[in-house]
C-alpha cells in the first residue's frame, strides 16, 4: 500500500505516529511511506523584501524541521519513507498531493477543535476532506 503522511510538527502529529505504530497492517516494511508537510506562504512583500534565495532557504529549513523527527522517527522502525514539502495552504495542498501521487491512504492528525472552532479558524482537516479523494485516516 502507499501510504502518504501529513504531518504538522504539532503534537497531533506524534499522536498520529503513536497510532500508526500500534497498527501492524498501516506500520509494514511491505507498504511504501511518504511524510509530506506544508510549509504557509510568506507575504508577497516579505518574499520581495528578503529575495527568492533565501526565502527557499527558509521553507527548506522549516520543513526540515518538521520532517527530520519524523523520519529518524520511522528509521527506528525500520520504515525509509521518502518526504517531501510544498509550500501553500495546507488543506488543498494536501489533498493534491494525495491525488496526483496516486496514493492508497492519506494518514493525518486533527487537532480535534470541534464545529464551532471550524467555523472561526478553519481547519486543514476539513479542507482535506472536501477536497480529497483518496481514503483518509484521521487520527485525533
Amino acid at each position: 500500500m502507499k501510504i502518504l503522511v501529513a504531518v504538522d510538527g504539532s503534537p497531533y502529529t506524534k499522536k498520529m505516529l503513536a497510532y500508526l505504530t500500534t497498527h501492524s497492517e498501516l506500520f509494514s516494511t511491505a507498504n511504501t511511506y511518504t511524510v509530506l508537510t506544508v510549509q504557509p506562504t510568506l507575504p508577497p512583500r516579505a518574499r520581495a523584501a528578503v529575495g527568492k534565495e533565501i526565502v527557499e532557504t527558509y521553507y527548506s529549513e522549516e520543513a526540515e524541521k518538521v520532517i527530520g523527527p519524523v523520519a529518524k522517527f520511522l528509521l527506528r522502525h525500520g520504515i525509509d519513507a521518502k518526504s517531501e514539502w510544498k509550500v501553500g495552504h495546507a488543506g488543498t495542498t494536501i489533498a493534491k498531493v494525495a491525488e496526483s501521487g496516486k496514493f492508497d491512504l492519506l494518514v493525518m492528525g486533527s487537532h480535534g477543535h470541534g464545529a464551532v472552532m471550524n467555523l472561526v479558524m478553519g481547519s486543514v482537516a476539513t479542507q482535506v476532506l472536501a477536497h480529497c479523494r483518496v481514503p483518509i485516516l484521521m487520527v485525533r
